[in-house]
């Protein structure tokens, strides 16, 4: 009788986003998986618990449109792949007008149930020291932007490479029975959403043009944390500290966070503010709030002073103050091939936002990628990687040789990553909704056969 010889597990380093992805993805498959947490034995600068899949900067997953936006068109392959991260956000979904929020607490206690629950998971807790042992022949490595310094330094001495690195900053957290509704009001911008809900997600606070130029002053005014020896390290555009958006110029944040358009104040109908705070839904309970946008860099003492000048959070309460911390990330194109492994060391694929891709979708996607093309080669049937007209494919092709690794920085995904449109658009369709929508169009039929193609393997 022939023995069926055991699969050796595959190594994934850290339970974040990519990591848990990753660990899902690969065991749904029939491989076994360690998945290796350091938290709560050693913590991070930003978590505050040890779960799985912890949101840190914000709840929000973005644009959930699938049809004109390149988020909403990463959520639906993800969704189509039996993606865990997509699937515990939906169930644990917060009213955000056209965007997919989330209850980070339930959302990240889920996660962690399922993968305890897998029978192919096993979990450990503690730090993984340096490199892995070479015993270890397959590992993701899914550290995020917080990967530990022994374990970064490790990596930089196998490649010979210095790193890169961009700071992160923490927008604050704001109780919402201290927020006074007869200055503020809900509304989604346009009014977007489906339902009472969707379209009231937003709580909004109105400012006239002197209330922005005081609480400008104040902002720029105010003592920031200085970095010492991280200063030169540039911030990643799509996650400013406010003050340093401020610092380009007086109107910069009244076309950022604060624009004041597609709202209407209940309060005063036939006056238009000069500039609108908003604030989003963080928990299911609706009893906690945060103001979109405020990534600081601010001290606490100073942020708590700045924030209550913010018409109707006079005397607010925080759940949590902002905060900053710096994110390293590799010179993807440069150091790791064509199927994310590191090209100095075949037996390490890198995922998440380590390899620079930013923001939470995209670092799951990038698990659920890892996950799939090493379970792949430790099943013997390796898996093509997916075309870069879908929205998984234009990540990967952007950070494994689609970008210039001399000027190499996080990207969020975007139809700019996107091969152009071969054939002229049905119809004679002109304009950006409708190339978008082509793009989508494209990418869902390709990313459709490219899981078909898995299955048939």
């Amino acid at each position: 009788m022939t023995q069926t010889r055991a699969i050796d597990p595959i190594h994934v380093i850290g339970g974040g986003m990519a990591g848990s992805e990753a660990a899902w993805q690969a065991a749904s498959m029939g491989v076994p998986v360690v998945l290796h947490e350091m938290r709560p034995e050693r913590p991070t600068d930003a978590h505050h618990t040890d779960g799985l899949a912890e949101l840190v900067c914000s709840n929000s997953f973005r644009s959930d449109d699938h049809e004109t936006n390149a988020v909403g068109l990463l959520h639906w392959e993800m969704r189509e792949a039996n993606g865990l991260i997509i699937g515990a956000g939906d169930r644990n979904a917060l009213p955000a007008g056209g965007a997919l929020a989330v209850d980070r607490d339930r959302f990240s206690a889920e996660v962690t149930a399922a993968l305890e629950a897998h029978p192919l998971v096993t979990i450990e807790r503690g730090e993984v020291p340096g490199l892995p042992p070479e015993a270890w022949d397959s590992v993701i490595v899914a550290t995020g932007p917080l990967t530990s310094p022994a374990l970064a330094e490790a990596i930089r001495g196998l490649t010979g490479d210095d790193g890169l690195a961009f700071f992160d900053a923490i927008a604050p957290i704001v109780h919402a029975d201290s927020v006074d509704l007869s200055k503020a009001w809900f509304q989604s911008r346009y009014d977007k959403g489906e339902t009472e809900e969707e379209r009231t997600a937003y709580l909004n606070c109105p400012m006239s043009r002197e209330q922005y130029e005081g609480f400008l002053d104040a902002l720029l005014a105010a003592p920031k944390t200085e970095f010492k020896e991280w200063e030169g390290t540039p911030y990643f555009e799509g996650c400013l500290p406010i003050e340093v958006m401020a610092e380009r110029g007086r109107e910069t944040l009244r076309f950022g966070p604060l624009k004041p358009v597609g709202l209407t104040n209940p309060h005063d109908p036939t006056v238009k503010p000069h500039a609108i705070v908003q604030l989003r839904k963080e928990n299911a309970l609706g009893t906690l709030y945060n103001i979109v946008g405020f990534q600081t860099k601010m001290k606490y003492g100073a942020q708590t002073d700045v924030f209550r000048m913010i018409p109707g959070l006079e005397e607010a309460r925080f759940a949590r103050l902002g905060g900053i911390h710096r994110n390293t990330f590799l010179n993807s194109p440069r150091l790791l091939d064509g199927r994310m492994r590191l090209k100095a060391d075949p037996r390490l694929r890198f995922a998440g936002q380590v390899t620079g891709v930013e923001g939470y979708v995209e670092s799951a996607a990038m698990g659920l990628l890892a996950g799939r093309l090493a379970a792949a080669e430790r099943l013997g049937t390796p898996l093509e990687t997916p075309p870069p007209t879908t929205a998984i494919g234009a990540l990967l092709t952007h950070i494994t040789g689609g970008a210039e690794a001399a000027t190499f920085q996080p990207m969020n995904v975007n139809f700019g990553l996107f091969p152009p449109l071969e054939a002229p658009m049905k119809g004679g369709r002109r304009g950006k909704r409708d190339r978008a929508r082509a793009y989508s169009e494209r990418a869902k039929e390709h990313w459709r056969a490219w899981l078909g193609l898995r299955e048939a393997a």
